[in-house]
Order: C-alpha cells, then structure tokens, then sequence
C-alpha cells in the first residue's frame, strides 16, 4: 500500500468539555468510521535517501460519519455563549379569521342587518305576519344611521307621497305607550316623528292611529318622517332580520 492510498478506519472523536444537558443532539456519542487521505502530488526524490515527505501534498480529507449522534429532547430554546445550535421553530399555519355576511335574494344589507321593501300593501298586523313568515319582523330601528338608510332607501322606493311603509312599533296595547315588535319600549331619546306627530287622528276610524308608518318620497327634515296610522289601513312593508356569517 502507498503513503497515497493510506486508510485510517474507525476513528472516534469525543467531545470532553461540555455536556448535552437538554438542549439537543449530544457530539460526545459521535463516530467517524473511515478517513481517507488522498495523495494528489507525487513527492521529491532526493539523491539517494529516497522520497521526502516534506514536498508531499494532499489535497482532500474525506471523513464518513456512519453512527448518528444521540438526540436528547430539546427543553429550552436557549443556546449557551459559544455554541452554534440555533433556536428553531415550526410556524403554525395562520387562522382566517375574516367572516362575511349575506342576505337572500331581494334583501338588502346594512349595518349586519338585512331589509325587504315589499311592493304589496297589507294592514300592520298582517304585514308583521309576513315578515315572520319570511324568517324576520317589521323592522326596529335602534339608531340613527339605521334611520338615515331607511329614510335615503323609501325615496327611491315610494312611487307618491302616500306610498309609505309599515315599520315595527304600536301603542295598540296602551295608549301612548309605544312599544316595538318584541315587546321593548321606545328610546324616547331616539325618534323621527314628523311635525305635531303622533296626533291619533280619529276621523278616518274610530280606534284612532296606533301604528307607525315611515317615509317622505321627497325627504324630509332631518330625518323626521314618523306618521301614526290606523293599523287597519294597506301600507307597504320593511322587514328585517339578521345577516348569514358565512
């Protein structure tokens, strides 16, 4: 065999200085099996005294790592002055956690609520009945920009002045005692009644005006635009209900 085809085999290197100590793969468990050392350049022959191994080059150390380091379970992310391990992490997969909302076909959406202009004209009661036949009730409006929607929306929808629309509030129960569809009273704090309403006008019927109607077809005042009415009397409809996360 030649200095060129020289083979170390089963050489093991131990590491003394340091302990695994929780924090990854132990090194001092570690061996390298073969090294090999291949002779590129041919050495000088002196005269007489054979080659000289100081003009001898070796231009590639191959080492083969053939038993795997042990690994110890990992407690802290923490790496010690000096070491070259580096904290790892698995990114988790981000949440989606946007939602949207629908309504049916023929409702419109505002606010997570969704809202039905009707085009036929039934009485209050009646008008009630077939919003909840449609999974809602008369609409109950609980803020001022939901009245500025309804308001902006009946001017398109009204074909005259007198084409207004059945919202969900009544004193039928109690006179002057305003009441929405549920049972929760009248945020006095928060009404749109027009000018000298509610009058409970009794001329057109004798039980007076105990339900609510809404709508100007040419706007109106800052938003006021209530008008108590006869229960009795056709007037289109609003009705609302929920929005669908989806």
């Amino acid at each position: 065999m030649t200095e060129a085809d020289v083979l170390y085999s089963d050489v093991k290197f131990n590491r003394t200085n340091g302990q695994a100590n929780g924090r990854g793969s132990s090194s001092a468990d570690t061996t390298y099996s073969e090294v090999k050392i291949f002779k590129t350049q041919s050495s000088t022959e002196l005269p007489g005294r054979g080659s000289s191994s100081a003009d001898t080059t070796y231009s590639e150390v191959k080492i083969f790592k053939t038993q795997s380091s042990t690994e110890l379970p990992a407690t802290n992310s923490e790496t010690k002055p000096g070491s070259t391990l580096q904290p790892t992490s698995t990114p988790l997969p981000e949440k989606n956690n946007k939602t949207s909302v629908q309504c049916d076909e023929g409702w419109e959406q505002h606010g997570g609520q969704c809202y039905y202009f009707s085009i036929n004209k039934s009485p209050w009661e009646v008008s009630r009945q077939e919003c909840i036949f449609e999974g809602g009730d008369l609409v109950k409006i609980d803020s001022r920009d939901e009245q500025e929607f309804l308001e902006r929306r009946l001017r398109d929808q009204m074909m005259e002045p007198e084409d207004k629309f059945w919202i969900g509030l009544t004193d039928s129960k109690e006179e002057g005692r305003w009441l929405w569809v549920g049972g929760s009273p009248l945020d006095t704090s928060l009404t749109f009644w027009s000018e000298r309403e509610p009058d409970n006008w009794n001329v057109e019927t004798s039980e007076g005006e105990d339900c609510v109607r809404m709508g100007e077809k040419d706007g109106c005042r800052d938003l006021m635009c209530w008008f108590d009415k006869s229960c009795k009397i056709p007037h289109r409809r609003i009705c609302e209900k929920s929005a669908v996360s989806v």
